[in-house]
């Protein structure tokens, strides 16, 4: 039997390198570069800093830079949902009554209402001259900077800062630009004009206030309900051939009592100082964030993939909760897709997914503040719709975690705050954070635990277990009267069946004896999975997925609540006949974050061929030349039926999900190394992805085969490691702060 070494490294700085190339090297490689200028911002290049976002695209007639920041929502609410009638017993009354078109009106036709909704901040144009027309664009991922060559031999470079509500254009030999801050086109439509649906002049705001002066320009607008937004843009020449434009957007909503004068404060603020000092600051951050964890993978496509996802994840993630668009919302006269709001019933979730084993929990704690602080609007909606105890969480939300409707089976769903509970689940698991666990998970956890609990209480199958009153399956039959499931779906079961298992894990680990028995005993009163001997995980009793479908709500068991054992033999018979079914019903009605999805529910059964192929169809047919993910099919190789263009960025988080999923995982107190990599990888490494325990690992991969694994841990504790070198398992125990590398004995 072939043994192995470990070493302890006494030093406290990680002195293993798993390449010869930097982090910024590899990052580079794949910086995306256009010699034919977007001409539409959805393929306008990205920049952000978790608050402002932009897009650079145009060919200099004009070149536009979009701009955004994250809190600027219409808040306006929804009256359809003050009224009498608005609660879940009436709810059940009426869809047992058929009265479907009173059930339309009241929960779904008000999402179509011009707010609430996410607003865009306008647009900087910047006309070149004739012959400075742009050439050559291209996104740095290394230091999250676009630079814009013109036929003429000028330069631009465009900045959102890390760290500040600042961008930066900087032009470098273009004495003769013209650069122009553009509101959005709000206000109200003339006499007889007929609007679509999606015209933000249905917002009907008052025009903005505005001035422009020779190196100044500024507007003040104001939205609904007293709040305001501002953008600041000030110039100043630096030297002959170099000139410097800054701009800011404050919104009110940071309690802000003058934004523009704040705006202006930080714009004045960089034009009075050495603007080199920011962008250093800027880059260092940037610098850090690729150091902090990175890889390198002998397939181009899937290197590339993983930059590209992990780059805009530092880029959208920050303060508020990346929403559907993130901080790039459009800029084409229209409300963004889908509202730009929050949908609980995947997309959220899904959009944090690469953070964890991907060790980026900086950027995913500001996600579970944001659900911790929307707490107190939660409770009161579930008091309020479903007159219960506890706590459940609309499904889709604005900014300030409050119900905007849509279709009622999912929006309206019970078991919505169960799915975003696993979310502080995992940052428990994945820190080992006590004072966390005490703090947000577990009193998170158990709220919703209460809720559920009181909701199915009373409400039982004919062979006495519990159920939900209405079950659904996000997006099973759509709409229609038979989404709605008399027995409880795969879906809802799996989200209860899980919390309850979790809330007991997590009081136990506490201590709270008594509290851990009686979720343990609600557990035992739900009945298990419903499975198929030929078909795996169904969408309900007795009921398989009749067609293609986008949403794999039916397989949470297997990820990402991961109650499936892949370890157990009977467990991962399931898993593979629900694949195998998967697999058989096609891709025709899959829109592009479904073939992420499924790469990682492939890496988590083993399934090589399948998680490389499912990323590659993404990467080819569903993503934009800038990198977004687009939910229709682009290729025109047939892969899906859907073919519309909008953007939304979970389904790129979730491929970056994908390829660490390939390379390490943990779940069932197990850490595997290298789990689903190809044959033909020969050489491939990964730098501090994150584990199950607090564990930052890394790990190279030469010629084939594994020659090193270096094992941190942050807070001291033990793992099960699933070694490489002896094929077996091996327990470890770390002291906090402790590194132990792995080694054949060979080497």
């Amino acid at each position: 039997m072939k043994s192995f070494m470990i070493a302890l490294l006494l030093c406290h700085i990680l002195t293993f390198s798993i390449m010869a190339d930097s982090p910024m090297d590899i990052a580079r490689k794949h910086n995306i570069i256009y010699t034919q200028p977007p001409k539409t911002w959805d393929e306008g290049l990205p920049l952000g800093n978790g608050l402002m976002g932009s897009l650079v695209w145009g060919d200099g007639a004009p070149l536009v830079v979009s701009i955004d920041r994250t809190d600027l929502w219409d808040l306006r609410p929804v009256p359809e949902f003050e009224k009498e009638e608005y609660n879940f017993k009436t709810m059940i009354r009426w869809e047992k009554e058929g009265r479907f078109e009173d059930l339309i009106n009241l929960y779904e036709k008000p999402y179509d209402n011009p707010g609430p909704t996410k607003i865009p901040a306008g647009r900087i144009k910047v006309n070149l001259p004739q012959d400075e027309k742009v050439e050559r664009m291209e996104l740095h991922l290394d230091r999250a900077m676009v630079s814009v060559q013109s036929k003429g031999g000028g330069k631009l470079e465009v900045y959102v800062l890390s760290g500040y509500p600042l961008g930066f254009i900087r032009f470098i030999n273009m004495s003769d630009m013209d650069v122009e801050l553009v509101a959005p086109p709000f206000g109200k439509a003339t006499d007889n004009e007929k609007l679509d649906k999606d015209d933000l002049r249905l917002l009907e705001y008052p025009s903005p206030q505005t001035r422009k002066e020779e190196d100044v320009q500024s507007y003040l607008q104001e939205g609904w309900g007293g709040f305001k937004f501002a953008v600041y843009m000030g110039k100043i020449k630096l030297s002959e051939n170099e000139h410097l434009v800054a701009w800011s957007i404050i919104s009110s909503r940071d309690e802000a009592t003058n934004p523009l004068l704040l705006a202006e404060e930080y714009v004045r603020g960089v034009l009075n100082k050495d603007y080199k000092n920011y962008i250093q600051t800027h880059e260092e951050w940037w610098k850090g964030y690729w150091e902090q964890t990175y890889v390198a993978i002998p397939d181009e496509v899937i290197e590339e993939r993983w930059y590209h996802e992990t780059y805009k994840f530092g880029s959208a993630g920050g303060l508020y909760p990346i929403a559907l668009q993130g901080p790039w919302t459009a800029d084409n006269g229209k409300r963004p897709p889908w509202k730009g709001d929050y949908h609980h019933d995947l997309n959220t979730e899904m959009s944090y997914w690469i953070a964890y084993s991907g060790n980026r929990l900086e950027q995913e704690r500001y996600f579970i503040e944001w659900l911790w602080s929307i707490r107190d609007e939660c409770f009161k909606w579930t008091q309020r719709f479903f007159n219960l105890p506890g706590l459940n969480v609309a499904m889709t939300t604005d900014i300030l975690g409050r119900q905007i409707g849509g279709w009622r089976q999912y929006t309206h769903s019970a078991t919505t705050g169960a799915w975003l509970a696993h979310h502080f689940y995992w940052h428990w698991k994945y820190t080992h954070d006590k004072h966390f666990l005490e703090e947000r998970a577990y009193p998170y956890l158990r709220d919703c635990a209460v809720f559920l609990d009181a909701i199915t209480k009373d409400c039982r199958s004919v062979d006495g277990k519990r159920k939900l009153p209405l079950s659904s399956s996000p997006e099973i039959n759509d709409n229609r009267p038979n989404a709605w499931f008399e027995e409880l779906t795969n879906y809802d079961l799996s989200l209860i069946r899980w919390l309850f298992t979790s809330t007991a894990e997590l009081a136990g680990i506490l201590g709270k004896i008594e509290e851990q028995e009686r979720w343990l005993a609600v557990l035992e009163e739900f009945p298990r999975l419903w499975v198929s001997e030929d078909k795996g995980l169904l969408v309900a009793k007795d009921y398989p997925l009749p067609e293609s479908h986008r949403h794999f709500s039916h397989l949470m068991a297997v990820y990402p609540l991961g109650m499936l054992n892949p370890y157990n033999p009977e467990d991962m018979k399931i898993i593979n006949k629900s694949l195998d079914y998967l697999n058989q019903l096609g891709t025709s009605l899959w829109c592009g974050y479904s073939f992420a999805w499924k790469s990682i529910l492939s890496a988590r059964a083993g399934r090589v061929e399948e998680a490389v192929r499912n990323i590659k169809i993404f990467s080819e047919g569903f993503v934009l030349p800038n990198s977004f993910h687009c939910n229709g099919d682009q290729s025109g190789k047939g892969y899906s039926n859907f073919t519309y263009r909008p953007f939304t960025l979970e389904g790129n988080f979730a491929a970056g999900t994908a390829i660490q999923e390939m390379f390490l995982q943990s779940h069932n107190g197990r850490i595997k190394i290298f789990p689903c990599i190809p044959d033909t990888w020969q050489d491939v490494s990964f730098y501090q992805l994150r584990a199950e325990g607090g564990f930052l690992i890394s790990a190279e991969k030469k010629k084939g085969k594994v020659s090193k694994i270096v094992i941190k841990s942050d807070v001291g504790t033990e793992c099960i490691l699933f070694s490489p070198f002896t094929n077996e398992e091996v327990q470890l125990t770390f002291q906090p702060g402790e590194t132990k590398e792995l080694t054949s004995e060979k080497d």
